[in-house]
């Protein structure tokens, strides 16, 4: 084989490695969202009390959905 053959080969061999590690990485990331949320409803629930408010649970789940629509 001539050096371009090896070069061709190893060139192919990065982007795929690339291209498999980015979707690994993606769900990876995707499931520890799933597993930990950034925001749960014990931290509305404080966010409202420490504005002095108690919020009803229509209001907390209110939020919770807003903000996984914004997903």
């Amino acid at each position: 084989m001539l050096w371009w053959h090896w070069l061709i080969i190893l060139i192919f061999a990065v982007l795929a490695s690339v291209v498999a590690t980015f979707f690994f990485s993606r769900r990876l990331f995707k499931k520890q969202l799933e597993k930990n949320p950034p925001v749960t409803e014990a931290m509305i629930r404080a966010m409202f009390a420490s504005m002095g408010r108690t919020a009803s649970e229509k209001q907390i789940r209110s939020v919770m959905n807003s903000m996984k629509n914004q997903k």
